[in-house]
């Protein structure tokens, strides 16, 4: 976040890299973890609407094609926007608040919860859900990618509950799912990120999603658009290979094998020589 929306003209960090080591030096290791309230606030609840629309929706559309994996991981990828929005909004504001300061001269939120309810109380439900259009523009493909690749990788590795290299083909193919994921619509995520941020310290720089595109690219060129990319994509795979590794083995191991050719849930690989 803070790689996306800094000052070109007056850039803070060089890299990926020198924010991590700037963050420290001027704000202790616990700037890296401002707005960690919003995401363990959300994530739950994200995850559980995800993996629950997606499986839900593969077995409304009836075959398990590529194509099926794709939707239904949009349909997930676009529901899960009412959760993912506000959090990340706030996520957002709690992590450029203080930039460089070791101690908060001034604090405009005290938490992630403050942070919702000053927006609301000011801004109404449209501030609290800024950045909706271009979250609901990235989440929607992008869950598609998600799924289509972890069910292709998982095929492609001949992920069997029997194998006893299972879990690191699971990590592996979550972890991936990941990287492709954000790499499919990472532009979008910059410019929610700068929507976001936009009126932080009173100043409002865009009026919307083609004004923020249009400016940034004219102030920066097409490198803007890849902004963060690096440490996005560092944070993706151990994640992402997590999160569909843990879901995967827990359904596997917590269902029989007659109710799982019976409810056929989304995440676990849908093949006749699969988990």
């Amino acid at each position: 976040v803070r790689l996306q929306v800094q000052n070109v003209e007056k850039p803070l960090y060089r890299g990926t890299f020198h924010c991590f080591q700037t963050i420290i030096k001027q704000e202790s290791a616990f700037g890296l973890y401002k707005g960690i309230g919003s995401p363990m606030m959300g994530l739950t609840f994200i995850n559980a609407l995800v993996f629950g629309v997606q499986g839900n929706t593969l077995r409304a559309l009836g075959k398990d094609t590529p194509l099926n994996q794709f939707l239904a991981g949009s349909a997930a990828g676009a529901i899960q926007c009412i959760i993912c929005c506000p959090m990340e909004l706030a996520k957002t504001r709690m992590q450029l608040q203080g930039t460089g300061e070791y101690k908060l001269k001034m604090k405009n939120y005290k938490n992630s919860l403050d942070c919702l309810i000053k927006i609301y109380r000011k801004e109404g439900l449209r501030g609290v859900n800024r950045g909706m259009v271009s979250t609901f523009i990235r989440e929607t493909p992008s869950f598609g990618f998600y799924f289509l690749t972890y069910d292709c990788m998982t095929r492609y590795l001949g992920c069997e509950a029997e194998d006893s290299y299972v879990i690191p083909k699971l990590l592996f193919s979550g972890g991936m799912s990941g990287i492709v994921s954000w790499l499919s619509t990472y532009p979008v995520d910059v410019i929610k990120s700068r929507l976001q941020a936009d009126g932080v310290g009173g100043v409002t720089q865009y009026n919307g999603i083609l004004d923020c595109v249009r400016k940034s690219y004219h102030e920066e060129g097409w490198r803007v658009f890849t902004r963060g990319l690096t440490s996005t994509l560092l944070r993706a795979f151990p994640v992402n290979a997590a999160t569909f590794a843990t879901v995967t083995v827990f359904l596997m191991y917590m269902r029989s094998e007659d109710s799982l050719r019976e409810c056929e849930p989304g995440p676990v690989i849908q093949q006749p020589s699969s988990l």
